[in-house]
């Protein structure tokens, strides 16, 4: 499944990328879902602090990703994790945290560990059951924002 993954990644990196930017938070990345249908899936608010509390865990268990997670303020970072997500999928948040790019700056993150934490994402959705359509609709909100947080 992990290569299926990774082709839809592609693919909707190429479809997405082309989409426009709407007058949301100035810092969030992509524009939000038109309904909370996904927020819902996601178990609202809640589900995304249940989830996000489990996606830290296994960043900070992968040594893929460790290095970029175990030395941050995991607290303030879940929490803006949960705000981006709540925003994107039309929750009712604000995100109130810093653009893409200088959140993200210095940090030399390269496909290798953008996938894997796309990876150590899908095992938390997976373990809340949130439907995989669901996840998808928000992995295609998400991608884009490689092309503005990679450091090559």
């Amino acid at each position: 499944m992990n290569n299926i993954f990774k082709f839809l990644i592609i693919i909707l990196l190429a479809i997405v990328s082309s989409s426009s930017f709407a007058e949301t938070s100035p810092n969030l990345g992509n524009t939000p879902m038109e309904t909370n249908e996904t927020f819902q899936d996601f178990g609202g608010k809640p589900g995304l602090v249940s989830i996000m509390d489990d996606f830290m865990v296994n960043l900070v268990a992968d040594p893929r990703t460790k290095p970029y997670f175990d030395n941050e303020k995991q607290t303030y970072i879940k929490a803006m994790l949960v705000e981006q997500m709540c925003e994107l999928m039309n929750g009712g948040c604000s995100y109130p945290g810093r653009d893409m790019k200088s959140s993200h700056a210095g940090l030399k993150i390269n496909r290798s560990a953008f996938n894997a934490l796309v990876e150590n994402f899908q095992v938390a959705m997976e373990k809340h059951n949130v439907p995989f359509r669901a996840q998808n609709k928000l992995l295609a909100k998400l991608a884009p924002m490689y092309r503005v947080i990679e450091e090559k």
